[in-house]
Order: structure tokens, then C-alpha cells, then sequence
């Protein structure tokens, strides 16, 4: 029996999430209103990575169509539906009565509901992030879903990278501490496979041990608690943390948690602490404004207006610094590598088009970046760079992402047993009580 072909229109925030998810439908055919090439166009201009995926997309569209006109719709390759670009639509009567302002969500629902009524005999499926104009569209009879295509299927089974295995063997706990090559996994009990850097908390009584497994020579390892530029881990998970930031066959370090439990903290230790094997050390964020305001509304330079976005780096540096004396070497030289820009605080947006080799590179709030925005970043990476990115998938600031959609679960979830990719989950807070209570209560 021949499947039906579905209509998919696509929104304006679908486009800036994932510039190339016209090539993500299968054989169904795609609608672009104009409404969106209208809004893309007010986003072309920037340096954020939302400006960068509209002018992709807008790049893309010009490769396909060429000197073609998009009459009848144009193919999108073999196998594949077709894209066409659906011009304005006057509003039916019952949108009129339901949403008389003339907004681009409401010119956008004016042409689903044109298109559903034209192809009746096709599903029409209007596909955007924005939750309130779904819940519009079904009110006007129009299928509406999520861009589901890079979301996590179940959030309950990203991984942690910390197993607890109660009544370990004594014997095996004991060759940790005099076994340089390591332990294998069946001497644990451990009969499944085990992913790579996979980190234990192995107990049996008052016996305990914290440990890593090598997916190079398939054993298990001793980790032991180290102290890095002056900050000491304060629980298991920050040693395990500290261990795949310092392991130089990882690459790439995803570190998750809520706030307090000293991500971004721990990874400028280890930077710094590494300094002399990287050319520079990055510290980037993305810049997500409150309450979705433009920059542009606060007073002051570029630098001034950056400041509040960064200065939660500076205070991770900060602390840092007072672990050591004003007049000690370790002090004077993060201040030599700020001024010679060994050490670099930035927004994220700003690294676009630098050279990343042999760089350790740090993205905080990694939560705010969408899978896409992930990918584009790492993807950088030359001989020699080392990526961390740090992050709280429950407090995500972007009102088109969630726990499910975010660059840092999904990057968690696919690059899941790579030889070069660690991830370490961090639960318990150290900033202070107050700061613990309020992230559990609150």
C-alpha cells in the first residue's frame, strides 16, 4: 500500500534551531511561508549563532532553487519530497475572531490553515518550537507538532557515567590499590559491557574505592583524589570530574548538574592547571537575554554590555585566585595570561572563525545551545584541542529548548561509549548549604 505523503510547514524558529532540517523529512514535502523569509531576514544580521543559521538557511535556499522559480515546488535530491514557498493568505473569518492582530505567528497560522484546506487529502502538519502557537493551531484544526528529529528520546536514559556497585568483591577493591595495570570488570562481578570512561564508586562494608575504566586496555582503574590549581574535589563526582578533565585520550568532556556543584569551577582548574600542553584556554557562554530582550537595551559599550553575561566566569576565576597569595607565582600568572590573552573570557559568538588547535575549550551553559549550535562547535576542533561543556539541563533560558532538545543532552546521549568522550554527572552542591537547599527546594 503507497504511503501517503505529508505537508510539513515549517516555522521560523525550526529553521534557526537546525538550518539544514529541510533534508530531515523523508519523502514528504515541505512549506516555507513567506512570513518566515520574512523573519529570517531581521535575523540575518549578528554574530550569535541563531544569525549565522539564518543566513545558512537563506544560503541553502539560494543553492537549490538557483534560476529556478518555486512554482509547483522544487525537489529537495532522490528519495525525497519537494520545497515550496507559500505567499501570504488573507485571514478566514474565524481566525479574524479568534487573533485580530496582525502578527508574523498569526500571518504564519493564516497560511496553514490555507494550505489544510487546499490538501485535504494530505496530513498537513504545522512543525514549530514555539508551544503557545501549536496550542493556536490546533484550535483552528491544524496538526501541529514539536521538531523532534534531534531530541532525546528519554531523558530518564541519558548517561550518568557513575554506577555504584554495592558488595564488591574485597579482593578486586584491594588490587585497585596494587594493581598499576588495572583490574578487569568479571573480577567485580560486572558481566555486561561496560561503556567507555565509565566511572564506579566500588563499596563492601568499610571498604571503598573510586574507580575508571580504560577502553583501551579493557580494565579498571584507580582514580585518586587530586588537587588541581588549588582546588581539591569536595565529593566522588567532582574526582571523577577532575579525572576526565586531566585524561589526555579524552577530548571531549561533558560535565552536567545543577548549579553549585562546581562544573565550570573544576574545568578551569584543570585548564589552567594544564596550561602549558594548550596555546590558549578558552572560557565561553552563550548569551541568552532575559526575558527574550535584545542586547541592544542595555546601556553602554559592547564591553559593558557583555559584562553581566560574563562576569559568572570571572567569578569562577575568582575563586580560583583567592587559593593563592596577591604576590605568589600561581596568582601573577593567571594574571600574565589574561594580558597576553592565554586566558580568554568570551561570549560564545565570538569565537567564530578562530582557530582551534591545541586549545582547551570551555562552554558554559552549554544547556542554552541547541544540538545544531553543538555540533557547528565542535566541529572545530583542530589537532590537539580538548572541548568541555558544562551545563544544567533542568535550567535552560531559551524558550525553543528543553531537558529533551538541548545541544548538551544530546550531545551526552550520541556520543555515548566514544573512546574520546567522558561524561560526569554532578549531583551533590558545594557551593554552600543555603545555595544546596534552595536548588532541591526551590
Amino acid at each position: 500500500m503507497k504511503k501517503t505523503k505529508k505537508i510539513f510547514i515549517l516555522d521560523t524558529n525550526v529553521l534557526l534551531h537546525d538550518y539544514k532540517c529541510i533534508y530531515n523529512f523523508q519523502e514528504n514535502d515541505i512549506v516555507i511561508p513567506i512570513t518566515v523569509l520574512e523573519e529570517l531576514d531581521k535575523f540575518k544580521k549578528g554574530n550569535d549563532l541563531i544569525n549565522f543559521h539564518a543566513r545558512e538557511f537563506t544560503r541553502e535556499l539560494d543553492k537549490i532553487s538557483g534560476d529556478t522559480l518555486f512554482n509547483g515546488g522544487l525537489s529537495l535530491g532522490k528519495g525525497m519530497g519537494k520545497l515550496s514557498i507559500e505567499t501570504g493568505k488573507a485571514f478566514s473569518e474565524k481566525l479574524n475572531n479568534s487573533f485580530p492582530e496582525n502578527t508574523p505567528d498569526h500571518r504564519i497560522l493564516a497560511i496553514a490553515e490555507y494550505v489544510n484546506s487546499k490538501h485535504q487529502k494530505q496530513p498537513v502538519v504545522l512543525i514549530t518550537k514555539d508551544i503557545n502557537l501549536r496550542m493556536k493551531a490546533k484550535s483552528l484544526g491544524i496538526m501541529s507538532q514539536d521538531y523532534e528529529n534531534d531530541k532525546v528520546q528519554n531523558i530518564a536514559d541519558i548517561y550518568k557515567g557513575i554506577d555504584i556497585v554495592e558488595d564488591a568483591s574485597k579482593e578486586a577493591i584491594s588490587k585497585l590499590y596494587s594493581q598499576f595495570e588495572g583490574v578487569a570488570s568479571k573480577e567485580f562481578g560486572i558481566k555486561r559491557d561496560i561503556i567507555a570512561h565509565q566511572y564506579f564508586i566500588f563499596k563492601n562494608e568499610n571498604v571503598s574505592a573510586l574507580a575508571h575504566f580504560d577502553p583501551y586496555n579493557k580494565a579498571i582503574n584507580r582514580v585518586e583524589k587530586l588537587k588541581t590549581y588549588g582546588i581539591e574535589p569536595r565529593n566522588a563526582e567532582q574526582t571523577f570530574a577532575l579525572d576526565a578533565l586531566l585524561r589526555p585520550e579524552v577530548q571531549l568532556v561533558a560535565l552536567t548538574g545543577k548549579a553549585g556543584t562546581g562544573k565550570t569551577l573544576l574545568a578551569l582548574a584543570a585548564a589552567l592547571h594544564q596550561r602549558k600542553q594548550y596555546t590558549q584556554i578558552f572560557l565561553a557562554r552563550p548569551i541568552v537575554p532575559l526575558s527574550n530582550r535584545d542586547m541592544g537595551f542595555l546601556p553602554g559599550t559592547v564591553d559593558d554590555k557583555m559584562g553581566p553575561y560574563m562576569q559568572p566566569l570571572f567569578d569562577n576565576l575568582s575563586v580560583i585566585k583567592q587559593k593563592f597569595a596577591p604576590t605568589s607565582k600561581d596568582f601573577l600568572k593567571i594574571e600574565e595570561m589574561l594580558q597576553s590573552d592565554k586566558l580568554v573570557i568570551t561570549p560564545l559568538a565570538y569565537i567564530r572563525g578562530r582557530s582551534l588547535s591545541r586549545v582547551f575549550f570551555i562552554v558554559d551553559e552549554a544547556q542554552n545551545l541547541t544540538p545544531h549550535e553543538v555540533k557547528t562547535i565542535i566541529t572545530r576542533a583542530g589537532e590537539g584541542t580538548k572541548m568541555i561543556f558544562t551545563g544544567d539541563i533542568q535550567q535552560i533560558d531559551s524558550p525553543y529548548l528543553d531537558t529533551k532538545s538541548n545541544g548538551l543532552s544530546y550531545l551526552a546521549d550520541r556520543m555515548r561509549g566514544q573512546d574520546i568522550f567522558a561524561h560526569v554527572n554532578l549531583v551533590k552542591g558545594e557551593r554552600s548549604y543555603l545555595a544546596d537547599l534552595a536548588s532541591n527546594l526551590l
